[in-house]
């Protein structure tokens, strides 16, 4: 299965929070998927983390390649067929890197790992 995790769930892993669901955590580990990790989503931490409203143990770029390696995570580019699906999605969500993860997942046939159930008004299969 391609799973393409949102921020959170990319977050929760690294650091082992147990706010990530035990069905996420299993899933993202089972060596017979492949976990993606959007650029929409770092994009979302480096804002965060410049605007102070997150910390990390380490420099962003020092953590995070080192974690998409460790992990085997694949980064997923934004590309026009990504953005193509983006202008057609409905305003059920507002967060824009919500609304482009949607776009991916469904341009990729991809399942999100994400807690937000307010994606599956998109009628995007999510794992959580």
């Amino acid at each position: 299965m391609n799973l393409l995790l949102d921020t959170n769930a990319f977050i929760w892993f690294i650091a082992g929070d147990e706010r990530l669901s035990g069905n996420a955590r299993s899933a993202i580990e089972d060596v017979s998927n492949s976990c993606f990790v959007s650029i929409a989503s770092l994009w979302e931490i480096a804002i965060k983390v410049s605007l102070g409203r997150l910390g990390l143990p380490r420099p962003f770029d020092d953590l995070v390649s080192q974690q998409i390696r460790l992990n085997g995570f694949i980064e997923l580019r934004i590309t026009p067929v990504h953005l193509e699906v983006l202008l057609s999605l409905p305003f059920h969500h507002r967060d824009p890197f919500d609304r482009l993860l949607v776009a991916q997942a469904k341009a990729e046939g991809m399942t999100v790992v994400t807690a937000d159930r307010v994606l599956d008004a998109y009628e995007v299969k999510r794992l959580w």
